[in-house]
């Protein structure tokens, strides 16, 4: 049975869910089809500035706040390629529209432009993604690994990062204080 299509959704991890790379994160799914998924975690900032990425291009930020800019942990694969979420905006050499709101940009012309303050209004840096493989995502889903609702470019570009988890479940009208993290089966 094929499960709707979550492009364009949130995936919140439930309390229950242990694996380190998820417990407690909220994936942004910017492809979803019957060959898998694949997404950008939003809520796990690394010990990384937009600065020393920048450097490993040979660019500079123009101001302090640019080279101070939070890079997150898209997702366990690939951590060394960058993604950038950003509100759309055309003229990039490698972006997809994932939806009217947001757009997912790969290549380096990108960061160039945010480097220079000419990038996107919005944007969240990421270095790796998540990623599931044909029917391994709505398997999980079906375990109560993940809840699932649309997304909302408010919680990814304003929502403070250690509020996105609630905030993306309580859009859904889920409190997960109220949602017991043993898994089990009457």
């Amino acid at each position: 049975m094929q499960s709707s299509n979550l492009t364009n959704h949130f995936l919140i991890a439930m309390p229950g869910l242990a694996d380190p790379n998820f417990e407690k994160t909220v994936t942004y799914v910017c492809a979803h089809n019957e060959d898998g998924a694949m997404g950008i975690t939003i809520n796990r900032p690394l010990d990384l500035v937009l600065e020393e990425v920048l450097q490993q291009m040979q660019l500079e930020a123009t101001t302090e706040a640019i080279a101070n800019t939070v890079v997150y942990q898209g997702g366990p694969v690939q951590i060394d390629r960058g993604f950038v979420l950003h509100n759309p905006r055309s003229g990039w050499d490698s972006s997809i529209s994932i939806s009217q709101h947001i757009d997912m940009t790969t290549s380096r012309d990108v960061l160039k432009a945010i480097a220079e303050g000419e990038g996107p209004e919005d944007c969240l840096i990421a270095l790796g993604y998540s990623g599931w493989g044909a029917g391994q995502l709505e398997n999980e889903i079906r375990q109560n690994a993940w809840l699932s609702g649309p997304a909302n470019s408010d919680i990814i570009f304003r929502t403070p990062v250690h509020q996105r988890w609630e905030m993306a479940a309580r859009a859904l009208g889920v409190d997960l204080d109220l949602i017991s993290s043993d898994v089990g089966h009457a």
